[in-house]
């Protein structure tokens, strides 16, 4: 039977734990979550095992990445599901700071970047998160001085604003994306996935189905405009709301208008009920 964590939910105990940890100079990698993990997760705790003797989990639902009308109150907070998951991973640590901890009384310092966390995209919609993003993902990087940190691609422009954070600020750690977990259907692994009623998930895959259809058309030379117009149509018919369905270089993520403009990638935010969802892809 597999060896539980370690848990550390105060500085004190995570100075200790990460002495220990590095007492025979193992490399450590950091993944950090908010909980409700799922295979996306398990996936890149695997990764991380792969390029790291020791493996910390963060998971810490962090408010200030959520506007007053978001839903950090109901956002999913399944512990003892996640231990068992970081368990059998075969994870180090697992480093669960309350909100007191991250943002003691007092609390006024906030990292703020720009770069691909002003490419009008997630920043367009929700003004609030980056900030709060790269903020909490500093503190993590401080408190547990990773080599190497583990973030999926599916929040694609959120792992493009941290690359960019900690190479600016010297931080010291190698931040890599991982190919996003997908459901047999291809809907993009997600916590949130949860609140979708059984007729939004039968719907849902529509985001991914239409991203690869405008790829398609894109490497066979179509048009970029009339591709992405048609791929926006296709999920606003299948119900959602689009916030932004957009083709962007895949580095900086500023916008683009041919495949000529250089390495391309498709990123897609859109409602559906009561469950905001986003995905990306390559073409």
């Amino acid at each position: 039977m597999p060896r539980p964590p370690m848990i550390a939910r105060t500085l004190p105990a995570l100075r200790r734990a990460l002495d220990g940890l590095r007492a025979r100079k193992a490399t450590v990698a950091l993944v950090p979550t908010m909980g409700a993990l799922h295979d996306g997760h398990v996936s890149l705790v695997r990764l991380a095992q792969r390029r790291a003797g020791k493996v910390i989990v963060s998971i810490f639902v962090n408010p200030a990445q959520f506007a007053p009308t978001e839903d950090f109150g109901s956002y999913p907070r399944t512990w003892k599901g996640d231990v068992a998951k970081l368990t059998a991973a075969g994870v180090d640590l697992i480093w669960n700071p309350d909100v007191k901890t991250m943002y003691p009384d007092g609390f006024a310092t906030q990292i703020l970047t720009g770069g691909p966390a002003t490419a009008g995209l997630e920043d367009r919609f929700r003004p609030q998160f980056f900030g709060g993003v790269t903020t909490v993902v500093g503190k993590l990087f401080t408190q547990t001085r990773p080599d190497f940190a583990f973030f999926g691609e599916k929040d694609f422009q959120q792992l493009k604003v941290v690359t960019r954070m900690a190479r600016d600020l010297d931080l010291g750690v190698k931040v890599t994306g991982a190919t996003t977990v997908r459901e047999r259907d291809g809907l993009a692994m997600s916590s949130r996935n949860v609140y979708l009623s059984p007729e939004d998930r039968a719907t849902a895959p529509v985001l991914y189905r239409a991203m690869k259809e405008a790829a398609k058309r894109l490497r066979a030379g179509d048009d970029m405009t009339a591709a992405m117009t048609d791929g926006a149509a296709l999920i606003t018919v299948a119900g959602f709301a689009v916030d932004y369905f957009e083709a962007r270089h895949a580095e900086s993520l500023a916008p683009v208008t041919s495949l000529k403009d250089g390495p391309v990638r498709l990123l897609v935010a859109a409602r559906i009920g009561n469950t905001r969802l986003i995905d990306n892809i390559g073409v």
